[in-house]
């Protein structure tokens, strides 16, 4: 395939996007991108300045302001800001929370995709939630994964505890739910799933079956490509 290959994955929240990102773009080589760590950077870039999460103008400039980057391999990406090592910080419940008020900020977004879009060229897997829709509309393959809510909730409750041990299922599943009613119905780049993407729900599918059936549409769209050039 060709080396500046860009699959976009979106889909609500605990629907396995950044496992499986990495996983494929582990598997194809490709730089991976976790849009959702950059909003986070920026939450904690908001939490740690005077400014409140809730004035639209001070966020958007702020977000256009601020150095994110992602480095290193799908399995140990580093997340930084202004040139520190965020990846542990931004994992915290209170910058989940926060980076789902920042995100639904028009200018925020449109800092950040700019972002995706520069690092992105180089070829890449992103997951977000506007990715198939915005950032890469013309990208070569994309997925939307997604869950029953109870799922996904059971999800992202292991990710967060991981992180802080005081997390309870009852608060990640009301926050799951607020945050989900928040993408998909904000006014600039909600969470849709794009006309051409695969759907994939994960319900009661291990990781590595949803894996699979991934490399099995990456790999028929490099048959079809192959066919196309005879």
């Amino acid at each position: 395939m060709k080396r500046n290959l860009i699959i976009a994955i979106d889909g609500p929240s605990g629907a396995g996007k950044s496992t499986l990102g990495r996983m494929l773009a582990r598997e194809l080589r490709l730089l991976y991108i976790d849009t959702g760590s950059m909003y986070r950077a920026v939450a904690l870039a908001v939490k740690e300045s005077s400014i409140s999460a809730h004035d639209d103008v001070a966020v958007g400039s702020l977000a256009a302001q601020v150095d994110i980057d992602l480095q290193g391999d799908p399995d140990s990406l580093v997340v930084t800001l202004g040139g520190v090592d965020v990846t542990g910080e931004i994992r915290s419940e209170e910058i989940t929370h926060l980076s789902s008020i920042v995100s639904t900020i028009p200018e925020v977004r449109r800092a950040m995709v700019a972002r995706q879009r520069e690092l992105g060229l180089r070829g890449a897997v992103l997951n977000g939630r506007d990715i198939g829709t915005v950032v890469f509309p013309d990208a070569d393959l994309k997925f939307f994964l997604t869950a029953l809510p109870q799922a996904r909730a059971e999800r992202r409750f292991n990710e967060d505890r991981a992180n802080d041990p005081a997390v309870n299922f009852e608060e990640t599943f009301a926050d799951m739910t607020e945050r989900d009613r928040r993408d998909s119905t904000r006014a600039d780049s909600p969470l849709k799933m794009a006309d051409d993407a695969v759907l994939i729900d994960s319900t009661g599918l291990s990781v590595d079956e949803v894996f699979q059936r991934m490399l099995a549409v990456v790999d028929e769209k490099a048959l079809k490509a192959g066919e196309a050039k005879k």
